[in-house]
């Protein structure tokens, strides 16, 4: 049985995997961090951020449960305000950089939880040890041009976990009860991308020609 060509196109639309309805965004460095938040001597708490957060979301807006993000995040640029405390941070005792100088998440499942909101769950690497997280998600907002015409996208990810679980056990007792470092560290994620252009629409316009 012969088929037109229009009937093979229509069958390989209908076919096709949802992930065709994807779009890549490469998260904007300069627009992106990633912040967190530690008790200190049990009564006051610390925060600092990352830079340099770099990673690329495929967002299938057809079906959001479809979609993914890679992020991986600079350790050394760790900034607490405290050039001294940095340091330490960035040592053996801590986060060790000089061995360990990133932090990945690689999603694994992506789940509605309301209007404009997801939990995604992912891989968390963070001082060699490979952990599963649940982050919180507000977003990803609707498509925005900025001024140069690139389309841009932003989102706020949270979530909570136990230094301890990545093997980040450093400590000390206080005289008073309890430890000078919390074990439970809050994370907020900002990201913006931007939409990555589609490699295969040039060739494919021009041989449309």
């Amino acid at each position: 049985m012969k088929m037109s060509l229009k009937s093979a196109i229509a069958l390989i639309a209908v076919a096709a995997p949802s992930f065709a309805f994807a779009t890549t965004w490469e998260l904007d460095s300069s627009h992106s961090s990633a912040q967190f938040g530690v008790k200190h001597m049990m009564v006051s708490t610390v925060r600092g951020a990352f830079s340099n957060v770099k990673g690329t979301i495929n967002i299938d807006d057809k079906d959001i449960t479809k979609s993914t993000i890679e992020t991986t995040i600079d350790a050394t640029t760790i900034n607490t305000n405290e050039p001294k405390r940095d340091e330490h941070l960035k040592s053996p005792d801590f986060f060790d950089t000089a061995k360990f100088p990133t932090i990945t998440f690689k999603s694994t499942k992506v789940a509605k939880a309301g209007k404009d909101k997801l939990k995604v769950s992912g891989d968390l690497t963070m001082h060699g040890v490979t952990k599963p997280v649940v982050l919180d998600v507000d977003g990803p907002s609707a498509e925005s041009k900025d001024p140069w015409g690139n389309l841009r996208r932003g989102a706020t990810a949270t979530t909570k976990i136990k230094r301890s679980d990545f093997g980040l056990t450093w400590n000390k007792a206080l005289e008073t009860g309890g430890f000078a470092v919390g074990d439970e560290v809050t994370i907020t994620l900002d990201l913006e991308a931007t939409k990555k252009a589609d490699a295969a629409a040039a060739p494919a316009a021009k041989d449309a020609k």
